[in-house]
């Protein structure tokens, strides 16, 4: 059963690796988010050379995507000797902690019958798409140019998530109720719920049968493996999801089944994936810390 499992993390990879353009900088993120964001946000560039390397990045594409990332704000380099070490900046990390609230998380909660909605003043185009495409990071649909809705994210919790470009003070927010019919008529507007489900079906396509090879422990390899690509593919759509609340979801979402199997796999493949994490990675003092109490807090409970 190992051996299988192993050919069946072996058949991930070499999917990833098929992949035009191979999008390293994307993996890169997934492992620091999923892997080393628990355990101190620091690594070292050979560390993450070593990490990619069985998933196709050679060190050029490493080092490419490590430079991109610190460009872009979401870590910074720190050097010690011939050594380099990149580390979540605080910013990067706030982002991170938000992305991980999303794709961990126990999904909507019980529905207060509310939308929150925002009006935005009139915008330059440049400043317009990154505000929606800020607004869609956390789930809002766009009703109409310049007007967003969500059922699940109230108003006075907006100020607590991380913003990169934050709301306009002349925004307009505020709460409605609406009739059943009107809901029905916002979500077909705002959101394009039937991609999402065929993005969601095709994964536990994907991804059942590891749920059947997990009957035994794996070996540690191939344990780093399908964990890291598990939510690799899991977060490229899910945190598109705008998880609306239950009662406003279609009959047999096939979210819910996707959530189930990633839960699964994951609390399957944890232990022996953390064990490769502190074998093969480090940071410039040395060995990886342990990953903090929290991340046991993941899909419920791990």
């Amino acid at each position: 059963m190992t051996a299988a499992l192993a050919v069946f993390a072996a058949d991930l990879v070499s999917r990833f690796r098929r992949q035009r353009p191979l999008r390293g900088g994307s993996l890169i993120v997934t492992i620091f988010g999923d892997s080393i964001l628990p355990r101190g946000g620091a690594i070292t560039l050979g560390s993450l050379i070593r990490l990619a390397d069985p998933f196709g990045l050679n060190e050029r594409l490493v080092r490419t995507a490590a430079t991109r990332l610190a460009h872009d704000g979401w870590v910074v380099a720190q050097r010690d000797g011939r050594l380099s070490e990149y580390r979540l900046s605080p910013g990067g990390r706030e982002r991170f902690v938000e992305a991980t609230r999303r794709i961990y998380g126990p999904g909507s909660g019980p529905w207060s019958g509310k939308w929150t909605l925002i009006v935005l003043p009139p915008r330059e185009a440049a400043a317009r798409r990154q505000l929606r495409k800020e607004l869609s990071w956390h789930g809002f649909g766009e009703l109409q140019s310049g007007v967003f809705a969500h059922p699940a994210v109230d108003a006075a919790g907006l100020a607590a998530r991380a913003w990169q470009t934050p709301l306009p003070k002349n925004a307009l927010i505020f709460e409605a109720d609406l009739t059943s019919q009107s809901a029905s008529a916002l979500i077909e507007r705002g959101w394009d719920l039937k991609d999402l489900a065929l993005r969601y079906q095709r994964f536990v396509q994907r991804f059942e049968r590891a749920a059947t090879l997990l009957q035994r422990e794996p070996d540690t390899a191939s344990a780093f493996l399908v964990r890291t690509l598990l939510i690799h593919e899991y977060r490229r759509f899910h945190l598109r999801d705008p998880l609306l609340p239950e009662q406003l979801l279609p009959a047999d979402w096939p979210g819910t089944r996707a959530a189930q199997l990633c839960r699964d796999i994951y609390r399957r493949v944890f232990e022996p994936s953390e064990v490769y994490l502190s074998a093969v990675a480090e940071n410039l003092k040395g060995k990886l810390p342990p990953p903090g109490s929290d991340i046991r807090e993941r899909f419920g409970g791990l």
